[in-house]
């Protein structure tokens, strides 16, 4: 619950305090980049983009273990699906993309509000129900969080 809480809730105030001058402390992209990138994110948990299947099948078991444990992203980790350079900026300036963000976040919640067994595909997660999503979703989140400095070390709960 907490987590699903911190998703909701908490992220969306704290991507808030971004002004877009921010130099993440990893990584190449900006602040509104990061920002975006996160919005397509849940996109992908509401199937409104995909992806194929990265992973293959018999490693799935190990990548879902590490998805359910309390273990971080490393810095500069990169999605197998995305260019070595960030993507171009879709919004025309940051306000746009902190809105399209907290609208990517309510879509997810509602999309999975009336079947949370429902399973969408990550490309390398394979295919994951609501509780799983909220789980990457956190962990993502708290990844960027960090790199941005709107979190410390700790992950909440």
């Amino acid at each position: 619950m907490q987590k699903k809480d911190f998703v909701k809730n908490d992220f969306i105030f704290l991507v808030k305090k971004l002004k877009g001058d921010e130099k993440g402390r990893w990584g190449k992209m900006n602040a509104q980049q990061m920002i975006e990138h996160v919005s397509a994110f849940f996109k992908v948990s509401t199937q409104k983009i995909h992806f194929p299947l990265t992973t293959p099948a018999e490693h799935l078991p190990k990548y879902k273990e590490f998805l359910l444990s309390e273990k971080e992203f490393r810095e500069n980790t990169k999605a197998p699906v995305l260019p070595e350079e960030p993507l171009p900026l879709h919004y025309s300036n940051l306000q746009e993309a902190k809105d399209q963000l907290k609208k990517s976040v309510d879509d997810f919640f509602e999309f999975f509000k009336d079947d949370p067994s429902k399973t969408t595909l990550h490309p390398v997660f394979g295919q994951l129900n609501f509780n799983e999503w909220v789980q990457l979703h956190h962990k993502h989140i708290t990844h960027h969080l960090k790199q941005f400095g709107l979190l410390e070390n700790s992950i909440p709960a």
